[in-house]
């Protein structure tokens, strides 16, 4: 009882850190999309110029509906832009525009750990599938058939990889972003800051997310050990 007494209190910090990460990034990019850029240009503009200047060609940057759907997709090359940040010509659309370019660069530079996330993609995708319904399962027999349990912690423990490969990825994204927004002067003096500012919470979100699943992880590990016991 004492360790999921634990376990919930973890759960419950995470789920706390995770609304207030979540909330004041919201807040963090509201605040910053009111503040115009002092170039003038849009998401999509600012996205296609830092293309260019990195020489990655053959990547088309387009509108992706939806609210902080930003991605980039290295399957077809597309930076994808929400509609505010693609039209937008704040800071903060230029800072989440650059960040995804920063990911285009990183493909075409072949960043290692980019590539092991890609690898991992497909794996990540059975395992999603499958996963809660064979933890399931196994918790209600772990008694009898601890094996599921086991092969549901395996598929669990590929998405806590995934979480965990994903940061360096999304900070060197980050930091690919503002060193080109730096050295092409696109922001300069308190508009710097508040593009790195409002990029650092993005970056945030992320590390909750991790260290979330790394908490749920262990918690089944938990429950497998004290079955075997």
């Amino acid at each position: 009882m004492a360790i999921n007494m634990e376990i919930l209190i973890i759960f419950g910090v995470f789920m706390l850190l995770s609304w207030m990460v979540g909330s004041r990034l919201k807040s963090k990019f509201a605040k910053y999309s009111r503040i115009g850029l002092r170039s003038g240009l849009s998401g999509r503009e600012v996205a296609e110029k830092m293309l260019r200047d990195s020489g990655v060609s053959g990547v088309r940057v387009i509108s992706t509906p939806g609210k902080l759907t930003d991605h980039y997709n290295p399957m077809d090359k597309t930076v994808n832009l929400s509609p505010e940040v693609y039209n937008g010509r704040s800071i903060s659309a230029a800072a989440v525009a650059a960040h995804e370019c920063g990911h285009a660069v990183q493909h075409a530079r072949a960043y290692a750990f980019l590539k092991m996330r890609s690898a991992l993609v497909p794996v990540i995708s059975i395992s999603s599938r499958y996963m809660q319904w064979v933890l399931l399962i196994g918790i209600f027999t772990v008694e009898a058939f601890p094996g599921i349990l086991l092969a549901g912690i395996i598929m669990f423990a590929m998405t806590t990889l995934f979480s965990f490969v994903t940061l360096p990825v999304e900070f060197d994204a980050t930091r690919r972003a503002l060193v080109w927004l730096r050295d092409t002067g696109l922001t300069v003096g308190e508009e710097h800051s508040n593009a790195k500012d409002a990029l650092k919470w993005a970056a945030l979100t992320y590390v909750v997310a991790a260290l979330a699943s790394l908490a749920t992880l262990m918690y089944y590990i938990m429950i497998f050990l004290g079955s075997r016991r």
